[in-house]
């Protein structure tokens, strides 16, 4: 007898309020990385209506504007009036590249920490190797259910998530606005995924589009353009937009926070998650490089054909 179950994974867009904050502390670790290579980096970001804070530890060489790398962060998502341009549709938002509130509470590393992560000895350390920025547990995962080796339901959701993000940047769709999440909900039977039961879009869009037109255009230039034909059936469920409105979204409508979706960043709830978090971190800090390097092990041994999951 054949064993079945039904799994969900969702994505979100770079415009959601916790990846805005993933987004701007990685982009401050990678204009310190791009002066000083050696930049010992832990940034963390809040955002809520139109204010950004950064906080954390960084120590590096590098000299840039902090304030103006975060706004051009948040201008690139598309929390700017240029957005709005060349379109019939209105676009307010408290949350905006320019006119945010902006408050710098970084402060270096400590020298505890820093002297655990040095290639230096120092007293009670038991060698002068170079050590981790913190300590962790990570997990690498890889299945050969898609062709990047990632579950099917975080693999489509977030396939779902850059088409949807792309048909408002590429002004296909100008009523779109950048906060918008996924969901996948995938069937499963003898381990294998046959065929989508469900599919979530939950976009922020301007206040003139009418909800029915809505959904009747994402279902077709986004759902049946991005999930395959053969897994999709006329059981297939089509929840978009469910609470038929969402015009006050982003940072606006809810706070974010940096490292807040650690499962839309691996595996979707498929694979082992330690607890940590990537954006805003170098290479010291376990938590990602460790886990990038766990994920290449497992997928090199998928690719390889020794496992079908590792």
């Amino acid at each position: 007898m054949s064993k079945s179950f039904i799994f969900s994974s969702e994505s979100v867009s770079e415009g959601h309020p916790d990846k805005v904050c993933d987004t701007v502390s990685d982009a401050i670790l990678d204009a310190c990385l791009e002066q000083d290579p050696k930049s010992r980096v832990a940034c963390e970001t809040l955002v809520k209506d139109n204010v950004l804070v950064l906080a954390g530890e960084i120590t590096t060489g590098a000299k840039f504007n902090y304030e103006e790398v975060a706004r051009e962060a948040v201008r690139k998502i598309g929390y700017d009036k240029a957005y709005a341009d060349n379109t019939e549709y209105s676009y307010t938002s408290k949350f905006d590249a320019d006119g945010l509130f902006f408050m710098n509470l970084l402060g270096k590393q400590s020298q505890d920490i820093a002297q655990g992560v040095d290639a230096d000895a120092a007293d009670h350390k038991d060698t002068a190797e170079q050590g981790a920025g913190d300590q962790g547990i990570m997990f690498g995962y890889a299945a050969n259910e898609t062709e990047e080796l990632m579950p099917a339901p975080i693999a489509y959701a977030h396939r779902l998530g850059e088409a949807l993000t792309n048909l408002g940047k590429d002004r296909v769709h100008t009523w779109l606005r950048p906060d918008s999440k996924t969901q996948v909900s995938m069937k499963y039977v003898d381990g294998k995924p046959v065929s989508v039961t469900a599919v979530v879009v939950s976009t922020m869009h301007a206040a003139e589009i009418d909800t029915p037109e809505m959904r009747e255009i994402l279902k077709r230039d986004l759902i049946e353009k991005i999930i395959p034909g053969d897994l999709l059936s006329d059981d297939t469920q089509y929840l978009i937009n469910p609470t038929g409105r969402f015009v006050t979204g982003g940072p606006e409508g809810d706070a974010g926070l940096t490292g807040r979706k650690i499962i839309v960043d691996t595996y979707g709830g498929m694979g082992r998650h330690g607890g940590g978090a990537f954006s805003g971190k170098d290479p010291s800090k376990v938590d990602r490089s460790a886990a990038y390097m766990a994920r290449w092990v497992a997928k090199n041994i998928v690719a390889c054909g020794f496992s079908d999951r590792v």
